[in-house]
């Protein structure tokens, strides 16, 4: 049965971002993207007079992503955008919007190739030694961070995960939590000895300083904000920021860096690809081989400096 729209074609993109915000269960930082890219794309229809579904065919798409790239936009940026429209003209096809797909034969560069960033696993040491001796302090904010440092590191998990985390998610005994990610997916991910002595200290003697500053006090977040409220990921971002200053070598500075760098040391360290997949929560393993990519980058360079006939 064909989907119900007004024949025009932001009509159509307002139904496709309803059906991704409300049916397929996409991030909210997805359904975002979709709609920025597709307001963008129905704005450069609009203003070549091609309002109508009659009017969306392959030739405005690629001129679309054209004008894009006439304007400097990084190919990754095009390549998102080929993405998204691709996705909407797909459900307008299979939902009888359109009777057949104009974008099956749109292509657009791939983007370029982005490593992310990893640090050493003496800088990580040097990064909870740090954040350990202010924690030593007893000070609530200072627990906070190397509890939230630890197990960022420890359990490489998203920044979005961490912040949704409840205290009854942690299992202390069996060194486990439970986390939420991409598309409302659960799963179960371990950590280490440091990261659940962190834990602990905050709990007992960081978090109930926190927890009294809201009314009434926040009774499920596993980390608050200096305000007593659940940490957001905005706070979760300063405080690695913080801890990751001055280290030497570039990138960016966000949570994500702790997740490429648990990621990265693990396979290092000999562990298995799919392992390593399944504690990301990767649905594809090739999202996973990046870090194959990152690990043999460190392999060559040592094999430079190390070897006689390098």
């Amino acid at each position: 049965m064909a989907e119900r729209t007004d024949g025009r074609i932001v009509a159509a993109v307002e139904s496709f971002l309803e059906h991704v915000r409300h049916a397929r269960g996409l991030s909210d930082q997805t359904v975002r993207a979709y709609a920025n890219d597709l307001d963008q794309f129905v704005a450069f229809a609009a203003a070549r007079g091609s309002t109508g579904l009659q009017d969306l065919g392959l030739e405005l798409l690629r001129d679309w992503l054209w004008e894009a790239d006439q304007r400097g936009l990084a190919r990754s940026t095009i390549a998102r955008r080929s993405s998204s429209v691709r996705a909407f003209t797909r459900w307008a096809s299979e939902t009888g919007v359109l009777a057949t797909d104009p974008g099956v034969r749109l292509r657009a560069p791939k983007g370029a190739a982005h490593l992310p960033r990893v640090v050493s696993s003496d800088q990580v040491r040097t990064v909870l030694d740090q954040l350990a001796v202010r924690a030593d302090t007893d000070d609530a904010g200072a627990l906070r961070d190397l509890a939230v440092v630890e197990l960022l590191y420890a359990a490489a998990i998203r920044v979005s995960e961490l912040v949704g985390i409840d205290v009854v998610d942690l299992d202390r005994s069996r060194l486990t939590v439970r986390v939420l990610g991409k598309g409302g997916k659960e799963r179960v991910v371990p950590f280490g000895v440091p990261a659940r002595d962190a834990l602990e200290a905050w709990l007992e003697r960081g978090r109930p300083l926190l927890g009294g500053r809201t009314t009434p006090p926040e009774p499920s977040a596993l980390f608050l904000g200096d305000r007593g409220a659940r940490l957001g990921v905005r706070s979760a971002y300063r405080i690695v920021a913080r801890a990751l200053e001055g280290l030497p070598g570039g990138g960016p500075s966000g949570p994500h860096t702790f997740r490429h760098t648990a990621a990265t040391h693990l396979l290092d360290g000999g562990a298995d690809l799919r392992a390593v997949q399944e504690l990301l929560g990767h649905a594809s393993l090739g999202t996973t081989q990046v870090y194959t990519h990152v690990s043999s980058a460190r392999l060559r360079e040592v094999y430079r400096t190390a070897h006689p006939r390098a």
